[in-house]
This record gives structure tokens, sequence and C-alpha cells, in this order.
């Protein structure tokens, strides 16, 4: 007889970076929705706390089961240390959602040495130290489930963001070349690739097109919304949902697969 849904995780660590904010405080309220306990890890401190006492006041059994840990995902040492708080708090880390990242915009012929890899250090060495880190656990429990959260930038190409786009790429294919050498372990590795999504990373994409090109607001938003075939922005709540449902037992013969949440922009056979 399987759980109930709202205990399908029950018993299971969840670890998910830059969660303090958007899709990842978005995917720890869905996990904590189905029973799991989960870690918040990010560099500010306050805003963790901040996170934490939102998902408890929000979620009435969910007190006692979030907490976080503070990292700069690009230092390996200081994700260690992180992983251990985790762990020494609520026990082995079972899944692992890598949503931190960042994104910025430069035409390719202006993009600086220190631009790309600062677009490398986070969005895919950060990557690899979370996932390095959490392996261990979920190899000695015969059990694991890690979600990198890319983009449709790790699918196709994007204008102006090149440094970005080649980063997520990177996602996808460590995501698929772990996910073959694990797949005999009990261990699965996906990832979830959101279209514009209405985050922190978008604002600032509708800030940059507003100063460079002199569009109002609400131009910038259609600007960006109509890539998406259903003309408008991805919610972060239904990227949660990619990265819960792929967290579940039931999503086991999963692996190894890049999942877009976009509306049909990017359509692949």
């Amino acid at each position: 007889m399987s759980a109930p849904a709202d205990q399908a995780l029950a018993g299971r660590h969840a670890l998910v970076t830059g969660g303090a904010r958007g899709i990842g405080l978005a995917c720890a309220r869905a996990l904590l929705a189905r029973g799991a306990q989960v870690t918040l890890l990010g560099r500010d401190r306050d805003s963790l706390q901040a996170a934490v006492a939102e998902l408890s006041a929000s979620e009435p059994t969910a007190h006692g089961r979030a907490g976080f840990v503070s990292a700069d995902i690009a230092d390996m040492p200081s994700v260690q240390v992180a992983f251990e708080q985790a762990v020494r708090q609520f026990g082995s880390v079972h899944i692992l959602v890598n949503n931190a990242g960042q994104a910025a915009s430069q035409p390719f012929a202006r993009t600086d040495a220190k631009l790309w890899r600062d677009m490398m250090a986070v969005n895919l060495d950060g990557t690899f130290h979370c996932m390095q880190a959490a392996l261990p656990c979920m190899l000695a429990a015969g059990w694991g489930r890690i979600i990198n959260v890319a983009s449709t930038a790790g699918l196709i190409g994007y204008a102006y963001v090149s440094a970005y786009v080649a980063a997520k790429h990177g996602v996808i294919g460590l995501t698929r070349s772990v996910a073959l050498e694990v797949a005999r372990k009990g261990i699965t590795v996906n990832a979830v690739c959101p279209g514009y999504t209405e985050t922190d990373i978008v604002r600032d994409a509708v800030a940059n097109i507003m100063a460079k090109t002199g569009m109002s607001e609400d131009q910038a938003r259609a600007k960006l919304a109509e890539r998406n075939p259903q003309g408008r922005l991805v919610q972060p709540s239904e990227v949660a949902d990619a990265v819960a449902w792929l967290a579940l037992p039931s999503a086991s013969s999963i692996n190894g697969q890049a999942i877009s949440v976009d509306g049909g922009e990017v359509m692949t056979g």
C-alpha cells in the first residue's frame, strides 16, 4: 500500500540550494508538503531564517522540519561544512535540489573573463560541489534523488547570455553523466529546465530591458513572456511541482532527463 501524498517523502531529508526565495523556496514548500524534512542552503543567513519562519507559519506540519545552513556554493570547503551541519540537524541527505544560480547579460564581445568565471562558479561549479557533497549519503543509503534546476538555456541558445547558457548546458551534461554512473545504485539524477519564471532573475532581466530599450515594465515583461507559447511567465510553484514529482519514490524510472517547464517553448523529440 502506497503512502498518502502528504507523506510520500516522510523520513527523507531534502536540501535545497538557493532556498530563501523564488523557485528554491517553492521547492522547499512542495517537499515539506509531501512529508520531507528540508534544509535551505544559501549565503544570506537573515533571508534563510526568514524563509524558515515563513515555511513554518504557512505549513502547520512543517514546524521542526525546516532548517537552514549558510554556504557559498562556489566554495567547496564551505559546501562540505554546510552539508555536515545539515546532516547533524536532520540526518543523511536523501534529496538534493540544486537551485541556486545567477544570470548576467552581456554581448559575447564584451563578456570578460570575470563574468565568464562568475557564471561558471555559481551555476556549474556550485552544482558540482553540492552533488559531490550529497552523493556519499545517498550511496550509503542506497537511495537518492538529485534534481538540478537548470534552464531552457541549458537546452537551446539565447543571445547576450552566452556565459550563462554555457554553464547551464554544462549542468545538463553533468546531470546525464552522473545519472548513468549511479543508475544501479538506487539514485536518480535529473534536471528541470524552467523557461522565463517569475523570479528575481527575471525581474533583473526586466529592469535591464527597460534601461536599454526604454520599454515600460509591462512591455519588458511581455517581451520575455512572448517566448512562451502560452504567452505568460512560468510560476515558481509550477517548477516546484515538477521537482517534487522527481523526488518521489514513484519516479524511480525517470533518470538522466532534462524536463522543460516552459509552456512549450522547447520541444525535443
